[in-house]
């Protein structure tokens, strides 16, 4: 079992490290937005998210948006707090050994990046019609 005995699966703090990595390489049109939505990283979705959702399993959802998306935005609007995007480190995890196919911090970023378009106004259905993995 040499190499295996010290392993140890990524932390929060690694996938945090992971997330703002992606937000360091966004395209300069996309950085500026990207820069004013804070990040969480935990463990699992919280119970009042699943509920909200209507979801049982909590290793499906990877990823979340919490806010008002900016083609929706007013100034009328009261802030209930920063918009957040949500990552799932267990779910995460599940799908990427799931999975088995792509480098772990790819797919941090790509959670992250399908969470990040929701902030610009894309419905689920827009965010597949050019991005095939999430079909």
């Amino acid at each position: 079992m040499s190499g295996w005995t010290d392993a140890t699966p990524p932390d929060l703090a690694d996938l945090e490290r992971l997330a703002r990595d992606g937000l360091a390489s966004l395209p300069p049109e996309f950085a500026g937005p990207a820069r004013a939505v804070a990040l969480r990283v935990v463990e699992l979705a919280p119970d009042h998210i699943l509920d909200e959702m209507e979801i049982d399993d909590p290793y499906t959802l990877t990823g979340l948006y919490d806010g008002i998306p900016l083609t929706e935005k007013s100034v009328a609007d009261q802030p209930h707090g920063p918009d957040t995007i949500w990552l799932f480190r267990r779910a995460i995890l599940d799908e990427w050994v799931a999975r088995g196919d792509i480098a772990l911090g790819d797919l941090v970023v790509h959670v992250l990046v399908h969470e990040l378009a929701h902030h610009f106004g894309w419905s689920d259905a827009d965010i597949a019609s050019i991005d095939e993995w999430w079909t």
